[in-house]
């Protein structure tokens, strides 16, 4: 199939998008509309599709009659049948993600994992066509590789010691293949985004965004020497729309990152030449790496770049690109549109 796959709706198909309250739901639900589908959003509590349709609105998108709201918890099997009646496709979004580490591991991997299994196998017995989950390069790349490459087919083991959030979501993309192998009935095709960042739809900030947030208020003076993948909010969603239309996207995993790893220090420095007013705000320093093993045996946010151990890992998007005629925005784009919503919705003072 040529790389300019159609990805508007021609027939008013339908589409559930679980999670639709966070940052990457709300945007999804925002280009569903724009390419003419009819979205149907599930939300933990009654009264929060007022806050998807605010975001939607955000976004310029018109609802227009066209978002159906229902109630479902990632925790319970009530409201799924519900929710996945008469889609042709899904899109799974919804997974905990943590602003601190929990007591329990289960508090998070419990949901995550047991709501992956609930969505997929209510799309399977409705007969919905395909499901995409949202799962991360935490399910990929946070057991490291000597060569420091990475791509979609190494796998993060659960095993090492690693944060509940990296953990829950190996486990739930696991436990998802494993119950369309084992049943048949319906398509699957999962994305595994590096750190999701780009505009804001609304005032509630994302853990990821928070970073960006904590630089441009001065709340972060110094930083671990740790390097990660960006990769912007809209170009994610694009790559869910072509995993969930692409013939050749079923049974696939695709990473999405923009292209080369950053580290907390490049960010910094991107924030800074964009915001030169700003400048003295951003972290201007790097924990050593004597800094980070001492500060990982009592600061859980540390665990992560300790375990890392300062690798510049490389993140292959080929498949994205080669599969599904994927193109993401520059790194540079997605970050300075991250702090400039954040100026423009007041969540950051200028």
């Amino acid at each position: 199939m040529p790389n300019d796959l159609q990805l508007r709706s021609t027939d008013d198909a339908l589409v559930l998008v679980t999670g639709a309250t966070g940052h990457l739901g709300g945007h999804s639900v925002a280009r569903l509309l724009d390419e003419g589908y009819r979205v149907r959003v599930t939300v933990r509590e009654p009264g929060q599709g007022d806050e998807v349709l605010d975001r939607v609105r955000q976004s310029g998108a018109n609802p227009d009659g066209r978002v159906d709201v229902r109630t479902a918890a990632l925790s319970a099997d009530e409201g799924w049948a519900e929710a996945v009646a008469g889609a042709r496709y899904v899109l799974h979004h919804a997974s905990p993600f943590p602003f601190t580490p929990p007591i329990d591991d289960d508090e998070v991997i419990r949901p995550a994992r047991d709501g992956a299994l609930r969505v997929v196998r209510a799309a399977r017995e409705a007969g919905v066509r395909r499901v995409v989950l949202t799962s991360s390069y935490a399910a990929v790349g946070y057991t490291v590789r000597p060569d420091g490459r990475y791509s979609e087919a190494d796998w993060t083991n659960v095993d090492d010691d690693i944060p509940a959030y990296h953990r829950s979501k190996t486990l739930a993309e696991r436990a998802a293949w494993d119950y369309v192998r084992n049943n048949g009935g319906v398509e699957l095709s999962v994305v595994n985004p590096t750190g999701i960042f780009g505009p804001l739809l609304g005032t509630r900030v994302s853990a990821t965004i928070g970073l960006v947030q904590a630089f441009l208020q001065g709340a972060t003076p110094v930083v671990p020497r740790m390097h990660f993948g960006v990769v912007d909010v809209r170009d994610v969603v694009d790559l869910h729309l072509r995993a969930m239309l692409h013939p050749d996207a079923a049974g696939e995993r695709f990473i999405g990152v923009s292209g080369q790893s950053i580290s907390f220090l490049d960010m910094a420095k991107m924030l800074a030449r964009h915001l030169p007013s700003l400048a003295d705000r951003v972290p201007a320093r790097e924990l050593t790496d004597e800094e980070v093993r001492e500060g990982a045996k009592t600061e859980p946010a540390l665990r992560e770049a300790a375990v890392l151990g300062g690798q510049v890992p490389v993140i292959s998007n080929d498949k994205a690109r080669t599969v599904l005629g994927w193109r993401p925005r520059p790194v540079q784009t997605t970050i300075t549109d991250t702090a400039d919503s954040l100026i423009k919705l007041g969540v950051v003072s200028a």
